[in-house]
């Protein structure tokens, strides 16, 4: 059967609109994702050994576990924790932002320790809050060390999110694989699908390596 990928044409609706909800899961899953992972990098740098061990080990278990199985877990086994269900895009946004929280405090974490010690004795000599310090001085500093990293962990959660569709959330993938299955033209439309993840994960990529290049000149100046 000879290849025809004009017949995509006549899904490209219902692929706008999973392409759509798979953004919107991941933007929404960014900014949660980064706000969680800079509140679980201070705890890894708190002095409360406590803290800095609660926070280990959950960054340990989210990074060493499979974004599936905390998917699937998330999904099936917390309803019958909680007594209540769970949307789908509940559990999805749940999922990636427990695993975005993971890997981008280890980013903030290695950025803090760029944070001169001089920076967090002069907030002391000023009489700073603890509020006001980490806010107005430390999380600056932070971001900017950051970025490029945490740029790249964006582009890991956006390919990431295409397991959602593994629970039924009608995200471009899911989409994708309901009209491969009821056209029978699995070529065709996977390969738009994966050209479609590429066209926005590939300039992304390209803008990580320019933003880097862009910060190092000024933290240099």
């Amino acid at each position: 059967m000879p290849l025809d990928f004009s017949i995509v044409l006549r899904f490209q609706h219902a692929l706008l609109l999973g392409l759509l909800t798979t953004l919107e899961l991941t933007a929404i899953c960014i900014v949660l994702g980064c706000a969680w992972g800079f509140l679980i990098a201070l705890a890894r740098t708190s002095g409360s050994r406590v803290l800095r061990a609660a926070a280990s080990v959950y960054v340990e278990f989210f990074r060493g576990t499979p974004v599936l199985i905390q998917l699937f877990w998330i999904f099936f086994c917390l309803p019958l924790i909680l007594g209540f269900e769970l949307s789908n895009f509940t559990c999805g946004v749940t999922a990636l932002t427990l695993y975005m929280g993971a890997i981008t405090s280890e980013t903030f974490r290695a950025s803090l320790k760029t944070v001169g010690r001089e920076q967090f004795d002069a907030c002391v000599a000023l009489g700073l809050s603890p509020w006001t310090r980490v806010t107005s001085v430390v999380l600056p500093q932070a971001v900017l060390r950051a970025v490029p990293t945490l740029l790249s962990n964006c582009v890991s959660l956006f390919k990431e999110s295409a397991l959602v569709s593994a629970v039924g959330m009608a995200d471009l993938m899911f989409i994708g694989q309901n009209i491969s299955n009821n056209t029978a033209r699995p070529v065709e439309v996977l390969t738009i699908v994966a050209a479609i993840y590429f066209a926005i994960a590939f300039p992304l990529t390209r803008l990580v390596t320019v933003v880097e290049r862009r910060i190092l000149r000024r933290l240099a100046v």
